[in-house]
């Protein structure tokens, strides 16, 4: 869609020469037909006559016309989650052209096996005028065809929601990165939009959805991904309805790939952390924790960002300047953040006195710059940091805290389970 509201989806792309096909949502319907299709609007009937301005040709028959009928009147005001449907009675659907307004390319749809029934592949866009020409053949073959013109609803920008997803279209993430859907908008309709997004993984992958809150749902597998995987996240959203009279828009698509298995094991009560490889131990490394009163916390984080450099101030975590604790350190290198709140591994080369011996920092893990820099040329978003030794425990969303509860209980905070 160009703008929030008034934008259009090119939903498009795929044209058969007998049928195009779209799946789109459905308002004004009536009753259901003998396969549960919308009951139609429009007929027209292969010896003549024809409903709600839709036009028709045919010769002379023996058998009973053909009549078809769609599922939206011609006119305005269709509901953006309205499948749209073209249905026959007395014959078989010849050809199917479903258009929008300012598009060249016909959108796609269905066809049910006996071709009695063409259903879109696509929910509709708000504020846009389509077309729908139909064409169908009886038993004797006396073609019978129809055409109807809609405008569906316009939508304010408060009525739309829209999806970003993590991880990023061809990035390369770590085994335990979760696939992360943000919606600027909340969603009330849980089971709806979860029933339209789709993690396919090949080798094959089993794993669940699980509602942070009605902005966010992370999906993650039952095991750490194995390496090398590749995964397609389909967010197929646009035009479902969220509840509360807000609709999905712009459906996302993306693909990534997993890396080689990259471990951290940080022991805050020895100061040492194993760094292991596809399961090999590749470094052990000296470290520093938080000291008495800023612990670091327990528990599996995951790497959510990387900074070659960052400004490290302590007034962000709550230390206000005039605090003994207080610092601001404008080159920190290598810091790769763990939690929201503030933890990061990164170099310091300033606590190397105390770095294998015992814990001198404010929460977050130290190390040497060697090791520092070694680290984080080897590792992704989602490697997971394991961390134990301290008494302190990691908060619920405190990062990416995914893996801290076990699969039954991560799937319970599914929609549809």
């Amino acid at each position: 869609m160009p703008a929030r509201g008034t934008r259009l989806r090119l939903a498009a792309a795929g044209v058969a020469t007998l049928a195009v096909s779209v799946s789109i949502a459905g308002c004004q319907q009536g009753g259901t037909d003998s396969n549960g299709a919308a009951a139609p609007n429009n007929h027209v009937a292969a010896n003549g006559g024809s409903g709600n301005g839709a036009s028709n040709e045919q010769g002379r028959s023996s058998s009973a016309p053909a009549v078809i009928s769609t599922n939206v009147t011609d006119g305005g005001d269709v509901a953006v989650n309205t499948p749209v449907t073209v249905h026959v009675a007395d014959g078989t659907l010849d050809d199917v052209v479903f258009t929008m307004k300012g598009t060249k390319q016909p959108l796609r749809g269905t066809y049910n096996v006996d071709k009695t029934r063409w259903t879109a592949n696509d929910l509709l866009e708000p504020g846009t005028t389509y077309a729908v020409a139909s064409r169908a053949v009886n038993a004797d073959g006396a073609m019978a065809k129809a055409r109807s013109r809609f405008t569906t609803q316009d939508l304010s920008l408060d009525e739309q929601t829209y999806a970003s997803v993590q991880p990023l279209e061809k990035e390369v993430v770590g085994v335990g990165m979760p696939v992360i859907v943000q919606f600027d908008i909340p969603v009330h309709n849980k089971r709806a939009f979860e029933k339209h997004m789709t993690v396919t993984a090949t080798p094959a992958t089993v794993g669940t959805w699980h509602w942070i809150s009605d902005q966010e749902v992370h999906w993650r597998p039952k095991k750490f991904w194995q390496p090398g995987t590749k995964v397609h996240v389909d967010v197929d959203v646009n035009g479902v309805s969220a509840g509360h009279g807000i609709f999905g828009q712009e459906s996302r698509h993306v693909n990534f790939t997993v890396g080689r298995s990259i471990i951290m094991k940080p022991n805050l009560a020895n100061d040492q952390m194993k760094v292991l490889i596809n399961g090999d131990l590749a470094r052990t490394i000296p470290i520093t924790g938080g000291k008495a009163g800023y612990d670091t916390r327990s528990g599996t984080k995951l790497i959510i960002e990387k900074f070659y450099v960052k400004r490290m101030d302590s007034a962000t975590v709550g230390i206000q300047p005039g605090s003994p604790d207080y610092y601001n350190i404008p080159d920190v290198y290598y810091a790769q953040r763990v939690t929201f709140s503030g933890e990061f591994l990164h170099s310091a080369p300033w606590s190397e006195y105390a770095q294998g011996s015992y814990n001198v920092s404010h929460g977050c893990v130290g190390m040497s710059p060697t090791n520092a820099a070694w680290l984080y040329k080897i590792t992704h978003r989602g490697d997971p940091v394991e961390v134990t030794g301290t008494n302190r425990g990691l908060e619920e969303n405190n990062g990416w805290t995914d893996w801290n509860e076990s699969y039954a209980k991560y799937k319970q905070a599914s929609a549809l389970d």
